[in-house]
């Protein structure tokens, strides 16, 4: 029997640093039947990052473009780039049978909100904010100015948790990991 028609938008947000990345990764690696949304976004790439993996890089002009042409599902300004969810890529994913991640930030998240009020929506917390830039210095990608930055727009972030569905708090990945499926797996029941 075919999925589709009963596939998942799955919304994933929460402060950088918290650890979503990693999360995601787990989660498509224990479960075919998902499948994760490149968004597209103007910010420089990262060393360890690929094209059309992580993101779809693309310069500002493009993105204008795509957004004049409402190509997008949602799109925001995060730190001065622009960061989108294309609806086309959403759309056959779920036509083809999968569940879809998108790992969007909390305004990008209002938007889809407005637009598939039928999406899980789930926040990834850090278990303390010490804890959060804790993670965030070791990870050694942001300058000290950039850390504290991050630190005030995770601080913001963390007001808009209580609009998600579900709030999981990673202090292990093994953990909030399997505490998302089981979230997952109550949402697919109601589907039926």
């Amino acid at each position: 029997m075919s999925r589709a028609g009963r596939s998942l938008l799955v919304v994933i947000s929460g402060p950088g640093g918290v650890g979503k990345d990693t999360v995601i990764e787990q989660l498509l690696k224990r479960n075919p039947h998902l499948c994760y949304s490149v968004s597209y976004t103007t910010r420089p790439r990262r060393d360890y990052e690929i094209d059309g993996e992580h993101y779809s890089f693309v310069t500002r002009e493009e993105f204008e473009q795509m957004a004049q042409a409402d190509d997008f599902l949602e799109h925001a300004t995060v730190n001065g780039n622009l960061y989108g969810t294309s609806a086309a890529r959403v759309e056959a994913a779920q036509r083809a049978g999968y569940d879809v991640i998108l790992k969007i930030d909390v305004q990008g998240a209002d938007q889809v909100r407005q637009r598939r009020p039928d999406g899980v929506y789930v926040f990834i917390a850090p278990p303390t904010m010490r804890e959060l830039i804790r993670r965030r210095i070791e990870r050694g990608v942001e300058s000290e100015e950039e850390i504290q930055a991050r630190q005030r727009l995770a601080e913001w972030e963390m007001s808009f948790a209580d609009r998600y569905d579900h709030i999981v708090v990673n202090d292990t990945v093994v953990r909030a990991v399997g505490e998302i499926e089981s979230l997952l797996e109550e949402d697919r029941r109601l589907l039926v």
